[in-house]
Formats: structure tokens, C-alpha cells, sequence
């Protein structure tokens, strides 16, 4: 892990306002770390500028106060929403993304490039492109 790190993947200003713990367990500390040397290290070397982790992990308590789906990957610690702040270089993040060779299960443009929703999963990457309104 070399630039981006697990407090860094579950820090979260709505838990902290809600006073939830989202500590993630060790299995998902795992996936984390597999999300970050697999695909957000590499991503953010390709790049060679800073990346912002919007939101990472989320407990499922969390997940649900966020409005996010009970199966999404953000729970068990396989996504990360990230953003290198406006949409016209998100879109330019994302285009390097898609057209990187980056091994990932799904690549998503949330909202006009307002951020980039990327996941892993090992041995179950689709590498599946998608565009949000």
C-alpha cells in the first residue's frame, strides 16, 4: 500500500456525526488492502496526481444511513468512490480507468463525473463500464 491507506478507506464525517463504528473486521481489512494494491495504488501511479477517497467501507449500518443497497460492494470492502476534484478531470480519471488495462468489476460515473465509483473483486471482475444520471 503505497499511497492510500485503511483509516484513509473508512473514514466516514457521516458515521462520525451518527456515532456509528465502522471499524471494518479483519476479512474486510483484507479485501481493502487487496482494493488498494490491486487497483487504487496502480490507478493513482498511472495518474501521478492525488486521488480523494470519497467513501470506501461502510458497515452495513453506515451503508444503510447512506441510502446504499444491502448487496453493495462498499460493504464488504470492495469499492471505493474517488474523485481528483471537478468532474472534468474525473472524466479524464475515469477515461484513463477504461482505457488503462486496470482489472476492475465495475467502473462507474456517478452523476456526470461528479465522482468515480471503481470496485474489485478478485476472480469475479466483469470489468463492466456504466454511466449514472
Amino acid at each position: 500500500m503505497k499511497y492510500f491507506t485503511i483509516p484513509e478507506l473508512t473514514a466516514s464525517a457521516k458515521a462520525r456525526a451518527l456515532g456509528i463504528d465502522n471499524t471494518p473486521p479483519p476479512a474486510v481489512k483484507v479485501k481493502l488492502s487487496t482494493l488498494v494494491n490491486n487497483l487504487l495504488d496502480p490507478i493513482r501511479e498511472k495518474w501521478g496526481g492525488p486521488i480523494t477517497v470519497n467513501s470506501g467501507y461502510r458497515c452495513p449500518t453506515l451503508n444503510k444511513a447512506v441510502g446504499g443497497v444491502p448487496t453493495s460492494q462498499h460493504v464488504r470492502g470492495e469499492a471505493a468512490d474517488i474523485t481528483v476534484g471537478n468532474q472534468a478531470a474525473n472524466r479524464r480519471l475515469f477515461d484513463l480507468i477504461a482505457g488503462g488495462g486496470f482489472d476492475f468489476d465495475q467502473l462507474i460515473d456517478e452523476t456526470g463525473y461528479s465522482w468515480i465509483h471503481i470496485s474489485y473483486s478478485p476472480g469475479r471482475n466483469r470489468r463492466q463500464i456504466l454511466h449514472l444520471k
